[in-house]
């Protein structure tokens, strides 16, 4: 599913009552003993008992269960965690949820990415996947039961083997223990696979929470930090060749012809041929034994090249074809009334302009391939291995089922490992399928890797988007009409979701941030979804990114045309009861900020909010313009993310995303064309924030025992439109394109 809409209707899930229910062997656990004496359990989601007798929605079964925890010789648990990590720290919030229902210590854990399979799909979405922020709030019940039962397996096979009643029985730190008696999971483990699943399973109580809540150093911190974690970039294997894939310069174009003569000659270099790229083109794949005489021979390729069908995209063209667009938007996705907009006293808004934005992840993609004739094993660093795994196949003409797809841990993401399309590995795929036919069928294993420039001009963007909105006010200040207008590519369309995921021709992932009208206004929103040849993609938080921005701006607007407080304006909109969590968050930024109080000469405050992904989050920013550009000097932030399974990751999350946001305002963050051509090609042109642009971010959170809901992407949406209202207050002028332009402020 989109990560986005997953996340959406994550949102919208209630907690639920459910009563327990009848579990046979097949709906829950598999136990085998491992060689050693070792313990494997296997997973479908039984109905549960929870502690308080209210749980998150009831998670849909598995269809191939396999080992989620191994229980080791030496009392040490591994767990399998199904989800990808790239920073947001699954392999350590995952494991403690599972952790603490099992009762071991946390220093008896060690966790690792599990491969594709069916046992780790989604288990409310039911396929295998990283992306809207769905990780924990996903598999919080799921984690916890599997923890749950098997303590109970273990409880059982040690009360049978000392005779007294499982009741007489305790666990902690990986033992059980009755009265004299005392024993380790590891020497119950065998035992514990003969016992009958339990009925029912009973989940801790949050007073209970032993692991769950508390701050815990992620597990592959110190693996990453003395530089022995591996990531997708650093696989080695014994005869491995690297692959770099020269692409045309416009989306889809196509080789017309090459002269290889001179990058053959490079030393090292293996072979060189065309093949088949991502929507429709051709490219020129060069095998070598290594990634630099690969790139020096790419450097050496002549190539002439049939433009594709972006080579006409300009970008000053394209959003004056938007501007023109707005003028007559073609859907209707908020059917508000704004007659009274003829007869107001005063007019806001205007346009806002958003560039297509790279999602440019420090470790760029690549994959390792080897492909033999009973199949082929695949790793990478992909948010995407259910799909990913099928469009591996479909390339290499074999089944999902002969794919092997190890999940590595990935430098950075954002969006871009999880494409429907899965263009980067079906082209790794038909370039090493390519490559050992061209080898007799005797060729090792292949990696394939892209360079910054060709990550960064490779497609698959955060779509181009434009905003026109007249606000319309009467004497008081009181907004009596909101006639709101998106134009912009929809990210679903010609993708497997655009059937049952696009409403009435409306992509939600667009209107997302707006529809939902928290400030209950006068609303009417139309959109537009025009063609353009520009490959696109979610990028962090998706259409939040440029939503939030519009709202959170317009409202500050409005509240200063009002003569209110920016603050009070919006606790006066937002319906106590409808909008509780949203109103905890802005209180607490504001109570942490200092907000209010006086600021040195040339700083002002700014502040916004908004839900995305289930949170909460609310900043205050401290802003001063240095040199032309804004300067953060301080952020606080407040957040509403139910149940903090880690509060040190979750604290990261939003510090990270914040910092990802800001990079939205700073020069230079877009993406250009000019005749179909990508401008930028490099850090140096396509910036991200530098150290000096970091500024301190003090994170709060509202304490909460309900489901957690996502902390991945909810940190970014906010920081922009608050850092553009702090500029507005220093200057009297409202900017509304992002990177921000203060040359003329």
């Amino acid at each position: 599913m989109d990560p986005a809409l997953i996340a959406t209707r994550l949102a919208g899930q209630a907690r639920t009552s459910r009563a327990p229910g009848k579990l046979d062997r097949r709906e829950f656990l598999k136990l085998t003993a491992l060689a050693g004496g070792g313990l494997a359990v296997a997973w479908t989601a039984p109905s549960v008992l929870a502690a308080d007798e209210a749980t998150a929605a009831t998670p849909k079964k598995p269809i191939d269960p396999s080992a989620f925890v191994k229980i080791n010789p030496d009392n040490t648990v591994e767990i399998r965690v199904n989800r990808l990590d790239f920073g947001q720290g699954a392999l350590t919030a995952l494991p403690m949820l599972l952790a603490e229902e099992l009762d071991v210590d946390w220093s008896q854990v060690n966790a690792s990415l599990a491969p594709a399979g069916e046992a780790y799909k989604d288990p409310i979405y039911d396929i295998q996947m990283t992306g809207g922020s769905s990780g924990v709030p996903n598999s919080w019940v799921q984690y916890r039961e599997i923890g749950a039962a098997t303590r109970a397996m273990l409880v059982a096979a040690a009360a049978e083997q000392w005779q007294v009643p499982v009741s007489a029985c305790t666990t902690g730190s990986g033992l059980v223990r009755s009265g004299a008696h005392k024993a380790t999971y590891a020497s119950l483990a065998a035992a514990a696979a003969k016992q009958p699943v339990p009925n029912k399973v009973v989940l801790k109580a949050p007073a209970d929470y032993r692991i769950i809540g508390k701050g815990k150093r992620r597990i592959d911190a110190a693996a990453g930090a003395t530089g022995k974690k591996n990531y997708g970039i650093d696989m080695r294997l014994p005869g491995m060749k690297v692959a770099v894939l020269v692409r045309a310069p416009t989306f889809g174009g196509q080789v017309q012809s090459f002269d290889a003569s001179r990058a053959k000659a490079v030393k090292f270099v293996q072979d060189i041929f065309e093949v088949a790229t991502d929507l429709g083109g051709s490219g020129v794949a060069i095998i070598a034994d290594g990634y630099w005489p690969a790139k020096q021979a790419r450097d050496l390729l002549q190539v002439t090249w049939k433009a594709g069908v972006g080579g006409l995209v300009s970008s000053d063209t394209l959003f004056a074809s938007y501007r023109e667009a707005a003028k007559n938007p073609k859907l209707t996705a908020v059917k508000g009334d704004v007659s009274a907009a003829a007869s107001a006293t005063k007019h806001l808004g205007g346009e806002y302009q958003f560039p297509y934005l790279a999602h440019a992840p420090m470790e760029p993609l690549n994959a390792t391939f080897e492909v033999r004739t009973d199949g082929a094993t695949v790793w990478a660093g992909t948010q995407f291995q259910t799909i990913d795994q099928g469009a591996i196949a479909q390339t290499l003409g074999i089944k999902p089922e002969q794919v092997s797809l190890i999940t590595l841990p990935a430098g950075g993401g954002f969006g871009r490992r999880a494409v429907p399309t899965s263009d980067y590995l079906r082209e790794g795929a038909i370039i090493a399928k390519a490559w050992r036919e061209r080898q007799g069928g005797q060729a090792g294993p292949l990696k394939v890797m892209w360079s910054r420039e060709d990550d960064i001009r490779g497609g698959y963007y955060r779509p181009a988007h434009l905003h026109s909105v007249d606000v319309a006010l009467d004497a008081q200040g009181q907004v009596v009409a909101w006639d709101h207008v998106i134009i912009g590519q929809s990210i679903l369309k010609g993708t497997p979701f655009e059937s049952f995921e696009v409403k009435d021709g409306i992509d939600g992932t667009m209107t997302e941030g707006v529809a939902e009208n928290c400030y209950a206004l006068p609303m009417r929103l139309r959109i537009t979804h025009p063609d353009v040849a520009v490959p696109v993609l979610w990028w962090r938080s998706v259409g939040n990114t440029h939503t939030a921005f519009v709202m959170e701006t317009m409202v500050d607007e409005v509240a200063r045309a009002a003569g209110m407080d920016p603050v009070a304006w919006r606790l006066a909109r937002l319906d106590a009861k409808k909008h509780a969590r949203r109103i905890a968050a802005l209180k607490l930024a504001v109570d942490n900020s200092g907000y209010g109080k006086p600021l040195p000469a040339g700083h002002a405050w700014g502040l916004a909010v908004h839900e995305s992904f289930g949170s909460v989050v609310a900043y205050v920013v401290d802003v001063s313009i240095d040199a032309g550009r804004p300067k953060v000097h301080q952020v606080t932030a407040g957040v509403h993310a139910n149940q903090v399974v880690n509060p040190i990751a979750a604290e990261a999350q939003i510090q990270g995303g914040a910092v990802f946001g800001l990079a939205m305002t700073l020069p230079g963050f877009e993406i250009t064309l000019k005749d179909g051509v990508v401008q930028q090609a490099q850090f140096t042109d396509y910036p991200p924030p530098r150290i000096t642009d970091a500024p301190p971010v003090a994170v709060h959170f509202v304490p909460s025992n309900d489901p957690p809901t996502g902390l991945g992407e909810p940190g970014v949406p906010a920081i922009a439109p608050a850092i553009a209202n702090a500029l507005a207050a220093l200057t009297g002028k409202r900017l509304r394109k992002l990177p921000l332009d203060l040359s003329s402020a």
